[in-house]
């Protein structure tokens, strides 16, 4: 017999969050490498030669994030967030999209500065703006935000043993 006290439900609930953590960064890695060869296939004409939105970065970005979210969703809602469901069903595909486009201002808003502001145009200036520094700051705001907002109720699971 296995029992459970305060200890073991605390380190339970650490393991579970944890194992969310991993979840959402490897989902989120997968969705990362969408929206990076995307955004500079489109923007500086990586894999192909041809820059179609040379001139738009910023639109580039929004398009290539935009395939990205799809398979994030994806991702999330099959197994990141697999043990937490949204409260309603359209609700939580509803607020994903709007919370990850909100969060998105984050790194677009980076790039923008980096562009417009400083005058850095170069892919690796495009990058670090947007895919390390914004995409960064804005990966803890998503964690938080969809676990609250989108994946909100914890699944009901049986307990890892019987309680004495």
């Amino acid at each position: 017999m296995v029992k459970v006290t305060a200890g073991s439900s605390w380190r339970r609930q650490a393991f579970r969050l944890l194992g969310e953590v991993v979840r959402f960064m490897a989902v989120g890695g997968l969705a990362t490498a969408v929206s990076f060869v995307g955004f500079n296939a489109l923007a500086h004409g990586l894999l192909f030669g041809a820059a179609p939105l040379r001139s738009y970065p910023i639109a580039a970005y929004v398009l290539a994030n935009v395939v990205a979210g799809i398979v994030a969703y994806v991702g999330m809602r099959l197994w990141a967030f697999r043990e937490r469901e949204a409260s309603d069903q359209t609700t939580g595909v509803v607020r994903f999209f709007v919370l990850g486009a909100l969060t998105m201002a984050i790194p677009v808003v980076c790039l923008w500065i980096s562009r417009y502001v400083l005058g850095l145009s170069n892919p690796v200036a495009d990058n670090l703006s947007a895919n390390v520094i914004g995409l960064g700051i804005s990966t803890v705001t998503r964690f938080w935000v969809f676990r609250r907002f989108v994946f909100d109720q914890p699944v009901a699971r049986e307990p890892w043993g019987p309680v004495a």
